[in-house]
């Protein structure tokens, strides 16, 4: 493989840790968490508590949560897969975050997402309109089984 790839997902509850870790794997990728400066506790992520820390946030589209650490030598990469669980029908705050930090005119960017029900779409415009120099590439749901075979045949 003569891309350079970088996996940079976001995983609350290591869902989606596992799958980037598995695409990693399969095609030696570098892997890259976006960590929130602030780590989420169980009581922030209850969607159903509507002042908890991830409602509050996905209710402002405006809201951009820190991130501890950063991508070193961004540039060196060719092509970006961004792992993210669907929140609200798109893509967690922080991933926003992650996009706006880094210049990624001309970069392949996939996104992949893990959901307990929802799709990926509303998530794939949403991505696009954050970081429109990109060039997106159709993004895929992966729950787990599948994503040695979906980065196997996308790369």
């Amino acid at each position: 493989m003569s891309k350079k790839v970088l996996i940079a997902y976001f995983s609350a509850s290591g869902v989606t840790a596992r799958v980037a870790k598995t695409m990693a794997d399969v095609v030696g990728a570098d892997l890259y968490e976006i960590c929130p400066e602030q780590p989420y506790t169980s009581a922030d992520l209850n969607w159903m508590d509507k002042k908890s820390r991830s409602t509050v946030e996905m209710n402002d589209p405006a809201c951009r949560p820190a991130i501890a650490g950063e991508v070193q030598n961004m540039d060196q990469y060719d092509t970006v897969l961004v792992g993210f669980p669907v929140w609200w029908y798109v893509e967690p705050r922080i991933v926003d975050t992650f996009l706006e930090s880094y210049d990624f005119s001309g970069k392949e960017m996939i996104p992949f997402a893990t959901s307990g029900g929802s799709g990926i779409g509303k998530a794939e415009k949403s991505l696009k309109d954050h970081c429109p120099a990109a060039v997106w590439k159709k993004g895929q749901l992966l729950n787990g089984a599948g994503a040695a075979d979906w980065i196997k045949s996308i790369l």
